[in-house]
Formats: structure tokens, sequence, C-alpha cells
């Protein structure tokens, strides 16, 4: 299924799936990165759009493929495959872009990640997210909210905001 195809069959699914205990359910939007299954706040999700190419940006790190215009706002592009230093592939037909609306310091700021495809919308019970396991020092895991058993598999779910680097994307004017 081609990525326009999936944001078809989410858009007529509908992305909430609510039900009587839905304040005690968080839900997430769940995407493929090098074979892993990543989710992100399903409410922090703005647009999920096919891969298209973006404007570079001289001298911004690598994960930083460039930037779009979105119906007249600045949207920087960022590779989850850079960005977690995996390898990098050719974008195909699944490829797409996941427009978040993520909030850093208190200011709100569009954000687009590059993600393998994306996989489905999950309602996950608070009480069944888990912490994530204690690291070495010298790997960064404060950006992973937490993990979750779904349907037999595991879910590492992210919190971008603090993946992003906010100076990195003021230098840039977004």
């Amino acid at each position: 299924m081609a990525a326009n195809e999936q944001v078809k069959d989410f858009a007529d699914r509908g992305l909430s799936e609510f039900d009587d205990n839905a304040d005690q359910l968080d839900q997430y939007l769940t995407f493929i990165v090098e074979k892993e299954e990543y989710g992100v706040d399903i409410l922090s999700v703005q647009e999920i759009r096919g891969w298209d190419s973006a404007t570079s940006i001289p001298n911004a790190p690598a994960y930083l493929k460039g930037v779009i215009n979105l119906r007249g706002t600045i949207v920087p592009i960022i590779d989850l495959r850079t960005r977690f230093q995996l390898p990098t592939i050719e974008y195909g037909p699944m490829t797409v872009v996941i427009v978040l609306k993520l909030s850093f310091h208190d200011k709100e700021r569009v954000v687009g990640v590059v993600v393998d495809a994306v996989s489905d919308v999950y309602s996950i019970p608070k009480e069944d997210i888990k912490e994530s396991p204690e690291m070495d020092a010298n790997i960064s895991s404060n950006f992973i909210k937490g993990l979750a058993n779904v349907n037999e598999k595991m879910i590492i779910l992210l919190d971008l905001a603090l993946l992003m680097e906010p100076a990195e994307l003021t230098k840039i004017g977004v």
C-alpha cells in the first residue's frame, strides 16, 4: 500500500477509536523505522504526507533534510533514520512524512519526521506503558516516553520534542 493510500485508509477509519475508557487510554500513531515500530501521541499528529523533496538548509545537522512550505508554514523535515544513527535507505513509495505539532519550552512548533512507513493507531492503557530501561550514561534515551506490548510486539513510544534540538531549529529560523 503506497503512502497516499495509507493516509486515506487512516482517514476512512478515523484516527480515533474512542471507547468508554478513553480517559484511561493514550492513543498513538505508530510507524516503522529500520524494522522497529515506534509511536507518537496521536494528538500531536497534524498530517501524514507522502515523501516529497525538501529545500536544503546550509550548515544544518545531517538529520535535518531541509524545510518545506506547508500552507504558509515553514516546516523542518527530520530524518529519523539519520537522527537515530541508522543506515540510510533510498526513499520509496512507503516513505512518509508525519507532520507533528510539538511543544518546545511553551512554544509550539510544527516539525515533519521522515519514517519508513506508517503502521497503525493503537489505544494503549496508561498502566500498560512501561518505563524505558536504564541505559549507559553515554546513550541518550530521554526521548523514549515508554515501552508497550501491543499484539505480541514491543512499541517504543517517543516524545519527539525531546529528540529535536530546539537550539538547532532556532538557528535555521523555525
